[in-house]
């Protein structure tokens, strides 16, 4: 049989010369690892096109790069390796070189104080390039947690002290009476407000670190004090409850505890955060954002 040479129409003079800056694939899926958990994560993949008389790139050259990373865990090292991979597979046509990957890793997180544990999701995703000014890797992670209004609990103990001025007023007071009237609803008539929040971070890795994922989220779950539990029982729940009233925070609190804390992590060479409170007062969200050598 005789063989047959098929044409490559991206070898062919583009009918319109011109640059472009990126030019390949979104939403590949690729089953990766990430912090010790299985990812079915989806990839952009791309490259410039420098070449102004070229008509295309090769996106199965990019598409096959991607093999090395199956299954395997993504490190610095593997995702510069690909990405160099990219670039010498459209020598001539391409200086830039990009991937993405997007995804959620499962963590297991303990209960407060019961031996309880549960899986949370934290949505991440990676951004690496390779320029002539070298190889760059940023780090996305969305991290839920438990705000609690500082003015709203102010608010609710002057309720509260009003009610103990009336409640009390002819009445003699006693530890048993104290006792039995903070025990009931006349007693804690008022509670402040709490919303379910996100802090959204993105870090710019340096070249010391892997991809600190899980301990990017515990620095900041720790530093905002009250994280969004899985399995419970009715003792983390008071204990949750606790956390909450000794750690009341505006969102500006939120962002300056997290601002304070990442410029402090050896293997970050800059930030951007976002924290957003999902205001269970108001039909708007409460949102503070910082950046450090961005």
């Amino acid at each position: 049989m005789t063989a047959v040479t098929l044409p490559d129409i991206a070898q062919q003079t583009a009918q319109l010369p011109g640059t472009l800056s990126w030019v390949g694939m979104e939403g590949i899926a690729l089953p990766v690892v990430l912090a010790g958990s299985q990812v079915n994560a989806k990839v952009s993949a791309g490259v410039s096109l420098e070449a102004a008389e070229a008509r295309g790139i090769h996106m199965s050259r990019l598409y096959t790069a991607l093999e090395s990373l199956e299954h395997q865990p993504l490190s610095q090292a593997s995702i510069q390796r690909v990405l160099g991979a990219f670039l010498e597979s459209h020598q001539g046509l391409s200086t830039h070189a990009y991937l993405m990957f997007s995804g959620d890793v499962l963590l297991k997180r303990e209960a407060l104080i019961s031996p309880l544990a549960g899986w949370k999701s934290y949505p991440f995703t990676l951004h690496g390039q390779l320029t002539p000014l070298g190889f760059q890797l940023e780090l996305e992670v969305a991290v839920g947690y438990s705000s609690t209004c500082p003015c709203s609990a102010a608010l609710a103990r002057q309720l509260i002290q009003q009610a103990f001025t009336t409640d009390f007023d002819d009445i003699p007071l006693s530890k048993q009476a104290v006792l039995a009237w903070l025990g009931s609803e006349e007693g804690i008539l008022a509670t402040p407000h709490s919303q379910r929040s996100h802090a959204h971070c993105s870090v710019r890795l340096n070249g010391n670190a892997d991809i600190p994922l899980e301990a990017v989220v515990e620095r900041i779950e720790k530093a905002l004090g009250t994280a969004l539990q899985t399995a419970v029982k009715r003792i983390d729940e008071q204990a949750f409850a606790l956390a909450n009233g000794q750690n009341l925070m505006f969102c500006e609190d939120a962002a300056k505890r997290l601002d304070n804390v990442l410029r402090k992590m050896d293997y970050i060479d800059g930030f951007q955060l976002k924290v957003v409170h999902a205001e269970s007062l108001h039909a708007h969200d409460a949102v503070a954002r910082c950046e450090w050598q961005w």
